[in-house]
């Protein structure tokens, strides 16, 4: 009986003891709990302002002209990729940019007018989006945007296109803590502004590079053209010789020249009499009439998944395209002097001719655009 009173008392004095451990113990674990509730979750990490290059695969291009004032940086890239497929920069938070501009139709849109978040159409053709930064002529069909971020706001405004305003934007994504996050990461701070917002956009866009075509892999020595193709290469540099058909071209590089496949300027491509003009394109940006119906002109790289063409959309297919140039060019005051001087004859192609010229087109499109996951949606 004493032993057992004697045990007792030990048991007692030792678990007494303990107390203090366990107690600090618990307090450890509870406070250990309570850190990690402060902490990124698992799979996050803590966004700190990053300004690590962007690097650009150039290929055989030349590197691009990219603004000083907005050199490209990774984060800013991706915030731009996240904003380009965001629909909260829509009214009522159904459209994005890509909805308008589709990786798999080389970021343009298949239909002749795009459809905004009213069911309302737009006025012009959705122009493809890559390599625009080597663009150092304005921006849209008329040049109404002088940067590419000027550009990247209108969409958003129009109220035949995205239809909200950039307040309003600015708080929607100002209530969201990935975009809070990525603004951090960015510009260093997570205020949100349109101003940041068309930043980010203009990097994005600028790193969007179409240089993989079957025709790049040729002048690298990596492909073969074919028969049909190789001469469709030779009409399309060519150039056009009224005494001479047998040596005559499509004279197409007149206007779709250098690496780009674009002059860089702003055309009146004989689609209309000037009675018949409907839209003056820049003429109503610099309002002088000697720019009544002229428009950018494009690149022919990707053509091939850009349909339909032209600003207004009227040709369906390459074949009629090509069958305007041969034959179609319309009598105008506006048209270019080159192309009014085909124009009496015409290209005179032959049918065979003509098929050759749309297959070489053909080999300007780059497949790897519309699959490259650097330009897809971030999930």
């Amino acid at each position: 009986m004493k032993n057992s009173k004697l045990n007792l008392k030990r048991h007692i004095t030792l678990s007494l003891r303990e107390i203090p451990v366990i107690a600090l113990l618990t307090i450890s674990l509870v406070s250990s709990s309570c850190k990690k509730t402060n902490t990124a979750s698992i799979g996050e990490t803590e966004a700190v302002y990053d300004k690590t290059p962007y690097a650009m695969s150039y290929g055989s291009f030349p590197p691009a002209p990219i603004a000083q004032d907005n050199q490209l940086t990774f984060e800013t890239v991706k915030l731009g990729r996240m904003l380009f497929y965001e629909k909260a920069l829509s009214g009522n938070n159904t459209l994005a940019c890509a909805g308008c501009h589709r990786q798999d139709a080389a970021f343009s849109d298949t239909e002749q007018f795009s459809t905004g978040i009213l069911g309302l159409k737009g006025k012009r053709q959705a122009m493809a989006i890559f390599n625009l930064a080597y663009h150092t002529n304005e921006f849209f069909w008329d040049g109404r945007a002088h940067l590419l971020r000027h550009q990247s706001l209108k969409p958003i405004q129009d109220t035949l296109e995205m239809f909200d305003n950039l307040p309003n934007v600015v708080s929607k994504l100002s209530a969201m803590k990935k975009y809070n996050d990525q603004f951090l990461r960015a510009f260093g701070s997570r205020e949100i502004t349109d101003t940041r917002i068309s930043l980010a956009l203009e990097q994005f866009m600028n790193s969007i590079l179409s240089n993989q075509s079957k025709y790049d892999l040729y002048l690298a020595g990596k492909a073969t053209l074919t028969p049909s193709e190789e001469n469709g290469r030779r009409l399309f540099f060519q150039e056009y010789n009224q005494f001479f058909p047998s040596l005559s071209g499509a004279e197409c590089a007149h206007c779709h020249s250098g690496f780009n496949f674009t002059n860089n300027d702003y055309m009146n491509n004989g689609l209309d009499t000037d009675a018949s003009i409907t839209d003056k394109g820049r003429e109503n940006v610099t309002h002088n009439t000697a720019d009544r119906a002229k428009f950018k002109v494009p690149s022919l790289r990707n053509i091939e998944l850009t349909p339909p063409y032209m600003h207004d959309g009227r040709f369906n297919t390459l074949e009629e395209v090509v069958e305007h140039y041969n034959s179609g060019l319309k009598a105008s005051s506006y048209i270019d002097p080159a192309l009014d001087n085909t124009r009496h004859t015409g290209l005179r192609l032959s049918t065979n001719q003509k098929k050759d010229l749309v297959n070489f087109l053909k080999t300007l499109t780059d497949y790897s655009l519309t699959k490259n996951t650097a330009y897809s949606e971030l999930k």
